[in-house]
């Protein structure tokens, strides 16, 4: 079947099925699409730090990036701002730990700078540091 046969059995459909036509209204876009931040070396720290990760534990940042990705702009508790244009996606992982991974928003893009696990309530100002550090080649 054409794609163009599908759409015109799905708005057909939609006279029939109310909701069918509610579907066709969501944006299924991503809003911000992530990048991993990339040194001069071609290394990729967010990305080898998310690998370093347990299986479930990187299924659950993966999933909140994502929803930062097709939910952009979002806030709370997904997703805060850490001032100087550095945000802060937000993940509650397996065994009660807590990570963040720090990004910036480039040219339309969200630039995943920075990765850790949170120990304190406070963001250590070494990964604030270092992130802004990131963004500052970045842009």
């Amino acid at each position: 079947m054409t794609r163009r046969a599908s759409l015109g059995t799905q708005e057909a459909l939609a006279k029939y099925v109310p909701f069918l036509a509610q579907w066709r209204l969501i944006d299924r876009s991503k809003k911000l699409p992530a990048f991993f931040y990339e040194s001069a070396l071609g290394k990729r720290p967010v990305r080898e730090w998310v690998l370093g990760l347990s299986l479930e534990d990187r299924k659950l940042v993966g999933r909140d990036i994502q929803k930062v990705e097709f939910g952009w702009p979002l806030g709370m508790p997904y997703c805060r701002s850490l001032g100087n244009g550095l945000w802060e996606v937000r993940s509650d992982l397996t065994d009660g730990k807590i990570a963040r991974v720090i990004f910036c928003v480039a040219r339309e893009r969200m630039v995943l700078l920075h990765g850790f696990i949170k120990k304190t309530q406070k963001t250590p100002a070494q990964d604030l540091g270092l992130a802004l550090k990131r963004m500052k080649e970045v842009l």
